[in-house]
């Protein structure tokens, strides 16, 4: 019987990443299959299991989550902070549910499919909309932003690790898969470039950068140092134009306006972030947090009064906007015991792959979007960071694929 339960426990896993896109129409199903990977844990978990995971991550993740626990049953604040906690507490456990799985490529192909499932059901509704409008603007569409099965910087993240996840399967000698998972990269990198996802277009060209300083001719590394530069300085330019970006929305119609502002996402992220900041300075060094809730209230309070123009300000206290940046988000919730513990985390983890491509750039879409988003605020950010923590808190993820070392 336990023969069979550990035949059948990495197809349960597989089905729920595939599942994860359609979480608003099959909400149910992802929980009943988690629950399924928990009950089966113990039944199919050997002790050799525990020699593919990297202890060091584990260790510092694990010493994070559960500081952050503590943390919100001291100061008496863990029925507010509990959701988020549990969020993380979810994204760990994928890792740890992970052990008993040997043959990882049924989660790497569930990650591909579901990229294309998930960019197949979007291109055929946006398809639709283009044949009953007259004028549509791709990327910046109201109509476009809607019908993407899930939120676009989601919808990215899932397209980044498709194309990683793709190139790892990729082998160095002939094999007919190898024509398929070219196909899949150039599909989500042009999905991505499709619907404008501006952050993960950031990210695949950080990829890029990190895969060309992996090369073994020098020339290569060069023009990588030279690509970041480049690369830089339009970040610079972007956000000097962005006053002037904000300016000219502010002239279009209300509902025009309302659309344009929620997707010109730099410049509702430094709004935010400025709150975020002034926050910080206002309260001092903090050192046990304020809370999830006590958070969220500041931010409010500094919208309200610093964001001039009442539709925007209207609009942000509307929303109770979060941080959009993780870092800062455990900074001002959990003191800075917690913000270090999680940049403990990644320098750890760092450590311990960064002679991997496959496995550093995974880490680079992960520090990247923690920069850009509260990913622990929503259930599938939960999901796809529990994957990234499947990759990097295994020792040999797909292993036998184009490993490749630092020279």
């Amino acid at each position: 019987m336990k023969v069979l339960l550990r035949a059948i426990y990495p197809y349960i896993y597989m089905v729920l990443f595939l599942t994860i896109p359609f979480d608003n129409y099959i909400r149910a199903l992802p929980n009943i299959l988690l629950i399924a990977l928990l009950a089966l844990f113990p039944i199919v978990l050997k002790r050799s299991d525990l020699e593919k995971i990297r202890r060091g991550p584990v260790i510092a993740f694990f010493v994070f989550l559960v500081y952050l626990g503590l943390n919100s049953f001291f100061y008496d604040r863990f029925m507010e902070d509990v959701v988020v906690i549990k969020k993380i507490a979810l994204a760990f456990g994928l890792a740890l549910l992970y052990i008993p799985v040997e043959d990882s490529r049924k989660v790497g192909t569930a990650i591909i499919f579901s990229s294309l499932a998930a960019i197949i059901f979007s291109v055929i509704k946006i398809i639709v909309i283009i044949n009953i409008s007259e004028d549509i603007a791709l990327g910046y569409s109201r109509e476009v932003i809607e019908s993407l099965l899930i939120d676009r910087l989601y919808l990215g993240m899932l397209s980044i690790m498709s194309v990683l996840v793709s190139i790892r399967m990729i082998t160095k000698e002939y094999h007919p898969n190898n024509q398929y998972h070219l196909v899949n990269i150039i599909v989500n990198i042009l999905f991505v470039f499709l619907m404008v996802s501006k952050i993960a277009i950031i990210i695949l060209a950080a990829i890029f950068i990190v895969r060309m300083l992996f090369s073994k001719y020098r020339v290569s590394r060069i023009m990588a140092v030279a690509v970041s530069v480049i690369c830089v300085s339009v970040l610079a330019i972007s956000y000097i134009n962005l006053k002037k970006e904000s300016s000219a929305l502010e002239n279009k119609d209300q509902m025009e306006s309302s659309f344009l502002q929620n997707t010109v996402t730099w410049e509702l992220r430094t709004t935010v972030w400025q709150c975020a900041v002034n926050i910080a300075s206002s309260e001092g060094l903090l050192i046990d947090g304020l809370g999830t809730k006590k958070t969220r209230e500041s931010l409010v309070e500094c919208y309200q009064e610093t964001i001039e123009g009442n539709w925007k300000r209207n609009r942000y206290v509307a929303m109770e906007y979060n941080a959009h940046n993780q870092f800062l988000d455990t900074y001002l919730s959990f003191g800075l015991i917690g913000l270090v513990l999680l940049v403990v985390f990644l320098v750890v983890t760092f450590l311990k792959n960064y002679k991997h491509h496959f496995t550093l750039s995974v880490l680079v879409t992960m520090i990247g979007y923690l920069m850009v988003e509260n990913v622990f605020h929503r259930q599938i950010g939960a999901y796809y960071i529990g994957f990234m923590l499947i990759v990097l808190m295994s020792r040999n993820f797909m292993h036998g694929n184009n490993e490749e070392k630092e020279s």
